[in-house]
């Protein structure tokens, strides 16, 4: 899930606690190992739990709150690796994630260069088949498995947004071709849809402004290619 790079050689480091699923930590170990062989090490946080919040939480529901702890305890194990050892924690936010703000601030967007960041989950899908088109480099479950946070049981990233296809068509409408509401929902998209969409976008700038620098490929990448205000009294 979270790649450290010192020079040319990656340390690849599994969670496979918390609500992280045996499948996911294989994919991700076989992708490792299938490139870097002997220069890859593989660390699994065993220790990772959010036992000790059972205290403060006392009388509450599991929500939102224990659902990011897991990444943010996953973040401070990892850049201690990065403090300790030299490395450069590589962010894997992709565009999309980062339009509607679906990761956790000091969690999974922790790192030093946002390498996917002006990618949509679309591109780096099609990405990945290209980087596959000879040999199966990335394995192909990683392709086609239902995308995943993993903070709690049973989690898909289609139970709080729309199927990707969908979500990137109207985020690179609303960013890169700067439609509004009325020409999206003109092109035909649903105007429930869309009002979440914007109004998500424009509720999470106060996440970009603190992701890692974000390596550009597009004329709007997030950063200083695209800021808005923090703080509006606007919604869509």
């Amino acid at each position: 899930q979270f790649v450290l790079i010192k020079k040319l050689i990656g340390i690849g480091v599994g969670d496979g606690a918390g609500f992280g699923t045996n499948i996911f930590l294989r994919d991700d170990t076989a992708l490792i190992h299938s490139r870097s062989g002997d220069n890859v090490k593989t660390t699994t946080f065993d220790t990772l739990s959010t036992d000790d919040s059972s205290t403060v939480f006392e009388g509450t529901s599991f929500d939102v709150a224990e659902e990011n702890l897991q990444s943010r305890i996953r973040a401070v194990l990892l850049m201690a690796m990065s403090n300790k050892f030299g490395y450069i924690l590589v962010n894997t936010s992709n565009k999309s994630e980062l339009a509607v703000g679906y990761g956790t601030l000091y969690g999974d967007m922790c790192g030093g260069l946002s390498v996917l960041g002006d990618l949509y989950k679309t591109e780096v899908i099609k990405l990945s088949k290209f980087i596959n088109r000879e040999e199966e480099i990335i394995p192909l479950n990683i392709l086609t498995k239902p995308p995943s946070a993993e903070l709690k049981p049973d989690q898909k990233d289609s139970d709080s947004l729309p199927d990707y296809s969908i979500l990137d068509k109207i985020l690179i409408n609303y960013i890169e071709k700067r439609k509004g509401f009325e020409e999206l929902t003109t092109m035909g998209f649903d105007p429930v849809v869309v009002r979440k969409i914007l109004n998500l976008v424009n509720n999470n700038e106060h996440k970009r402004y603190q992701a890692p620098p974000v390596l550009r490929v597009s004329d709007k990448a997030f950063g200083i290619g695209r800021r808005i205000p923090i703080v509006a009294s606007y919604s869509i």
